[in-house]
């Protein structure tokens, strides 16, 4: 009998404290084919999506979390979720596959949570970042680049006040972020200021694989800038 890829897992909610089952996927059930400039994964066995089960949702009140969200919560956060999540909750649950459009539920309601509470915009990124790469999956367009531009803020005021630190995120790589992001927005000039940080800030050590893809990326900014120029002088 073959293994299923997936497996259920008990999980307490950080919020009610009532506990819920959500499915996650075995790790070697995971195989990367490719991956895309901003870091999003093409998998060998497409039917099985490993970003699809990354938030766990309570089904018992609504709160929305990955295991990156802290389990603290600030005076009147709580009832603030109460008012705005929960009050509005039809109880029904998330385990089991997800299908693209529940995977983007999940990640949408994380998000609300964790804008509620506050988390870190490192953590906020990483959640908008995930719905672009959904949107990507069915060729939505402007709501992959609505979700994208939204990451890319809070990418630069993570950067801003290194809320990414002890997060297994570094520097370059959250500049390469805001860079890669501004690339695929169209605003070359953004790409062209964060692309150059990286590169210029290679002597000091840092993330080898950050720096070549940055140097990557800059060849094609400065292709573009090139054609720009040349279409402004026809």
């Amino acid at each position: 009998m073959e293994l299923s890829p997936y497996y259920e897992k008990k999980v307490d909610c950080l919020h009610c404290k009532r506990s819920f089952k959500s499915l996650k996927v075995r790790k070697n059930a995971i195989r990367i084919a490719s991956t895309d400039s901003d870091f999003r994964p093409t998998y060998v066995d497409t039917s099985v999506n490993g970003l699809f089960y990354n938030v766990f949702v309570c089904e018992h009140c609504g709160y929305s979390f990955t295991e990156d969200f802290t389990p603290y919560f600030a005076p009147g956060v709580l009832q603030q979720l109460n008012e705005q999540v929960c009050a509005r909750w039809i109880p029904h649950h998330f385990n089991g596959e997800r299908s693209t459009h529940q995977a983007i539920q999940s990640y949408k309601l994380a998000f609300l949570c964790g804008s509620i509470k506050k988390e870190k915009h490192i953590i906020l990124a990483g959640l908008l970042l995930r719905l672009a790469w959904l949107y990507r999956d069915l060729q939505n367009k402007p709501q992959e680049q609505r979700f994208l531009r939204m990451a890319r803020q809070h990418y630069s005021d993570s950067y801003s006040n290194s809320d990414y630190e002890k997060m297994q995120m570094s520097e370059m790589r959250v500049l390469y972020m805001v860079a890669e992001l501004s690339f695929r927005l169209g605003d070359i000039e953004q790409a062209t200021r964060y692309f150059s940080r990286i590169i210029e800030r290679q002597s000091i050590g840092g993330d080898a694989k950050i720096v070549d893809l940055a140097k990557e990326r800059w060849e094609k900014v400065r292709e573009i800038r090139e054609r720009q120029r040349a279409q402004q002088h026809v």
